[in-house]
């Protein structure tokens, strides 16, 4: 299983779009941790706000890629607020 994920952090109130093929638990703790670059380094205290689990990582990875091309707050939070 691979997995879909977006994450929001409350201190930087920003969301962060991205994929994993491993576990997503573990895939959190890393973006929490360790800071030295990239996007999630800005804050240590995201959390998982939607997921969506796929048999193949390739569909987890196409499926990152769609709602990055979005470049809206505003269809994210609409995809978050349809999943609850």
């Amino acid at each position: 299983m691979s997995t879909f994920y977006i994450l929001y952090s409350k201190t930087a109130d920003k969301y962060y779009v991205g994929a994993t093929a491993g576990a997503i638990e573990e895939r959190l703790h890393r973006h929490n941790t360790y800071h030295k670059k990239g996007f999630t380094h800005q804050a240590t205290d995201w959390m998982v706000v939607y997921s969506q689990e796929f048999p193949e990582k390739v569909q987890a990875f196409a499926r990152e890629r769609e709602v990055k091309a979005w470049k809206s707050r505003k269809a994210i939070e609409k995809l978050i607020s349809q999943s609850t």
